[in-house]
Parts: C-alpha cells; sequence; structure tokens
C-alpha cells in the first residue's frame, strides 16, 4: 500500500505493462517481510495458545505434568528457527530486492521522461528543454496549455505555445515527440544584446517537435548507482563501509588539525613585542591580522562541523541498518514469547481478542521502533541503543507474562 500511494500516479495507465508494475510491487513489498514476521508471529501465538488455554488444554498439559515452559519448548525453537530466516533474509535477499526496485524506478524515470512531467510544473530534467502542460487527458497522451522552452544553443532560445497536443514516445526510447496543435513559435534572435531584442514570432496550425531522448540512455546499467547504498548492503559490506567512512573522517580531522598547526601560528611574545616599539602602525596590522585568522580559523572550525556531522550521520545509517536485521530477527522470538503468555492469560482463541491485543501491542512495539531510529538518525542519541529500544522495553514485559503463565496465573473464572 505504502508503494502504491507513492507511485500510482506515476506508474499506472503510462505506458508501462502489467509484468513491469508486478514486478516494482514485489521488489518494494520485499522490505516490509522482516517487519511483516514479528507481527505474524505475535498472532499466530496469541490465537493457537488463546484457543488452548478457551478449551483448558493448557491444564490438561499441566495436570498430567507438562509444565508451561516444556510444552512451549518446540514452537518456541521454531520461532528461533523464523528469526534466523528473518535475518538471512533481510541479510541476502532484502539488499538484493532494494537493489532491483531502486534501480527499475530509475530506469523508468530515465528512460521514460514523459511519466515525469506532470501538469501545471516545469518539467526541466531534459537538458536544454523546459515543458509545462496546463493539463493531461486521460490518455495520458492528448494535452493542453503547452508551454515548451528550448535553449538548446548559447546565441538564441525559443518559446513555444500550443493550444493543445499529443505527446509519445518511440518504441526505442529514443525520441520524445509533441504533435502540436494552434499555437506560436517564438524565437529571440539576440539574447545578448538586451536593449534591443529581437525576436521572430511564427503562428502554425500544426507543428512537430521531436526531442532526443539518447541522453537518458547513457548508463545500461542503474544498479551501478545504487550499489553503495548501505540499503543495499550486506552486514559485512555495511561494516567494511562503515570502516572506510571512519578513515575518511578521521583523515579529514588529521588534515584540519595540521592546517590549523601550519598556517594559524601564534605570534611569539618577544617577536610581537618588538613589531610594537618599532612602529605603532605595526600593532595595528598585528591586530588585524589576529582578527582576520580568527574568523578564518572560526569559520573553517564550523566547516569541518558541519562535515563531521553529516559524516556521522551517513555512519549512523549504515550502522542502523546493520543493527535492524538483528533486532526484527530477535522481535520474532521476543513476540512469541510475549504472544503466548498473553494467550494462554486471556483464554480467548479466534481472531477477535487475538488480533485486538497483538496489533495494540505491535503498534506501540513499532512506534518506540520509530522514534528509536529518528532519534539514533538525529545524533541525539546512540545508534545501538535507538534501534534495541523497543526490544528493551519488551523484554521486561515479555519475562513478566511469561513468569504469570508459567505459575498458572490465569484470567478465567473459578480459576487460578
Amino acid at each position: 500500500m505504502q508503494f502504491l500511494w507513492k507511485y500510482v500516479d506515476d506508474l499506472v495507465g503510462k505506458g508501462l505493462d502489467v509484468l513491469q508494475i508486478f514486478q516494482l510491487m514485489f521488489f518494494a513489498s520485499a522490505r516490509f517481510v522482516p517487519l511483516s514476521l514479528p507481527l505474524a508471529v505475535l498472532i499466530s501465538s496469541l490465537m493457537y495458545y488463546g484457543s488452548l488455554g478457551e478449551t483448558n488444554q493448557i491444564n490438561a498439559f499441566k495436570t498430567s505434568g507438562i509444565s508451561f515452559l516444556r510444552f512451549s519448548l518446540p514452537i518456541f525453537l521454531f520461532s528461533i528457527l523464523i528469526a534466523v530466516s528473518s535475518y538471512l533474509f533481510s541479510n541476502h535477499i532484502l539488499p538484493y530486492a532494494n537493489l532491483k526496485n531502486a534501480s527499475m524506478i530509475y530506469s523508468i524515470q530515465k528512460k521514460k521522461p514523459a511519466l515525469n512531467i506532470r501538469e501545471g510544473i516545469f518539467y526541466d530534467e531534459i537538458n536544454g528543454y523546459k515543458i509545462k502542460i496546463g493539463k493531461k487527458l486521460s490518455d495520458n497522451k492528448s494535452l493542453e496549455d503547452i508551454i515548451i522552452y528550448t535553449n538548446n544553443t548559447s546565441d538564441n532560445s525559443t518559446v513555444i505555445v500550443a493550444e493543445r497536443g499529443t505527446m509519445s514516445i518511440d518504441e526505442n526510447n529514443n525520441l520524445l515527440e509533441f504533435n502540436l496543435i494552434n499555437g506560436n513559435s517564438y524565437n529571440e534572435l539576440s539574447i545578448l544584446d538586451q536593449e534591443n531584442n529581437e525576436h521572430r514570432k511564427l503562428k502554425f496550425e500544426q507543428n512537430k517537435l521531436i526531442i532526443d531522448l539518447s541522453s537518458f540512455n547513457f548508463m545500461k546499467n542503474t544498479e551501478s548507482l545504487y550499489k553503495g547504498h548501505y540499503a543495499m548492503l550486506k552486514n559485512n559490506e555495511i561494516l567494511s563501509a562503515i570502516d572506510s567512512l571512519k578513515e575518511v573522517k578521521e583523515s579529514k580531522i588529521k588534515r584540519f588539525r595540521l592546517d590549523i598547526l601550519q598556517n594559524y601560528k601564534p605570534i611569539q611574545k618577544k617577536l610581537y613585542s618588538k613589531k610594537i616599539a618599532n612602529s605603532n602602525l605595526n600593532k595595528k596590522r598585528i591586530l588585524n591580522t589576529a582578527i582576520n585568522k580568527s574568523q578564518a580559523i572560526l569559520s573553517n572550525t564550523q566547516s569541518i562541523n558541519d562535515e563531521l556531522d553529516f559524516r556521522n550521520t551517513i555512519i549512523t545509517k549504515h550502522r542502523i541498518e546493520f543493527l535492524r536485521k538483528f533486532s526484527l530477527a530477535f522481535a520474532c522470538i521476543l513476540m512469541f514469547v510475549l504472544g503466548s503468555s498473553i494467550g494462554s492469560l486471556i483464554n480467548k482463541g479466534g481472531f477477535g481478542y487475538p488480533i485486538l491485543a497483538s496489533s495494540l501491542l505491535f503498534i506501540i512495539y513499532y512506534i518506540i521502533s520509530i522514534i528509536g531510529e529518528k532519534s539514533a538518525k538525529e545524533l541525539t542519541i546512540d545508534a545501538d541503543f535507538g534501534m534495541w529500544l523497543s526490544n528493551l522495553i519488551f523484554i521486561p514485559i515479555s519475562l513478566i507474562a511469561f513468569i504469570a503463565a508459567n505459575s498458572e496465573i490465569r484470567f478465567v473464572k473459578g480459576v487460578k
């Protein structure tokens, strides 16, 4: 749904076949698998253990001398298997899916620029052209109120205005063709002489403008654009990238220190006194020099601080992506412990209470995780603490619920 809300206006009915749309949706949906697994484990465990409690099967187990921990152990081991699968998916399949999704969207935007030409907004991604469409009809080809500004050479420019027309792209995506109807073409003959700027006006009933899109095909493999992005990397690659980023950061700091020491050496006290004794003008000159150097140091310090903040943010984003795979995998185990314990306590199976309880719990978990991740990206808290914040909060809750379930505390009338 998130993918559809974001891209449906750009993709549906605009030259893409059904297979391409489903491929985009398939690759985009992969990023939600690690997040949906903990919720699936929570719902299923609540439903299953709620049904066991509702039919008194948990009491039958305990009457037979089988504790809650013992009969839950096989399913707990299965939840560990789900957690391992979640990590493997996040570390091996998800980066590939993210890479394919990003490269497909980039290819569509670049090879079919007509998808990005929207109503009432100047489109300037084609070199030498600025295009504005007043209205697009439902077929996505018929246009109204067309303005095309061209500036292909340094000595003249042309503005084309048309009441209506059509837009199409050839099969090879190399040519964008406008068939314009009822308009005017304004050609500026000299833009250098601003006082006597001559132009030529041509009125036409039909006019054809063909734009070469070959420049959009300069890159055959768009995946190379995104291979270094942290969302497209495995954890071992992320660690290598973090090490490289830290090395660059340290080199920037060392270079700044050397620059300060070499270019802004303090004036020796004896030399300063000698210069003052020679002339009062030297005193003023030295003070002005000191002020200028202080301002330069302040400016350089601010600049290096901004750059270091930027590099710290990039390093943190890599670290967040690294930790996300572990935290979501661990959440599968945590949600099983929580769901099975609460399910055995409420004694309600089916879809009603389990869905309601699991939805509320997971919403709380997800909100806390978003807060932790956002705070980490803003560098207000450590990335490790931010990405594990929701798990750290839910661990004691899960343990308390498990101890209650294992201690035969029941929420059923007549049973304790």
